[in-house]
């Protein structure tokens, strides 16, 4: 497929994908859940330094772009767990090659310095 045809000042493609799942948190939680289904307090320790603010915010921006499924259980206390949709699923190839660049080419360069 050709993406030198696409004029991104009107929008493109890699525009389109970046704004849902682009930012500093989004990738990192879709990545977390690429292991399975997982609940709040989970996500929250995979991702580090995330508020629990900034991860209600993610997580419903993810589940309402079709990516991420809320799974809520009627017991006392509430459950709640996470997990990709098949949407969500087949953002797996992306982040893993994202992973791969960031080892080779972002860690590498820490390393260096």
């Amino acid at each position: 497929m050709r993406y030198d045809i696409y004029d991104c000042s009107k929008g493109c493609p890699v525009e389109a994908a970046l704004e849902i799942i682009g930012g500093k948190w989004k990738g990192i939680v879709l990545f977390h859940l690429l292991s399975g289904t997982k609940r709040f307090n989970e996500l929250q320790r995979d991702c580090g330094t995330i508020t629990q603010r900034m991860l209600t915010k993610q997580l419903r921006e993810l589940e309402g772009d079709g990516l991420i499924h809320r799974e809520v259980y009627p017991v006392v206390p509430p459950k709640v767990e996470y997990s990709l949709t098949p949407k969500g699923e087949s953002l797996r190839p992306i982040l893993l090659a994202l992973g791969d660049w960031g080892a080779e080419h972002v860690l590498e360069t820490k390393r260096d310095n």
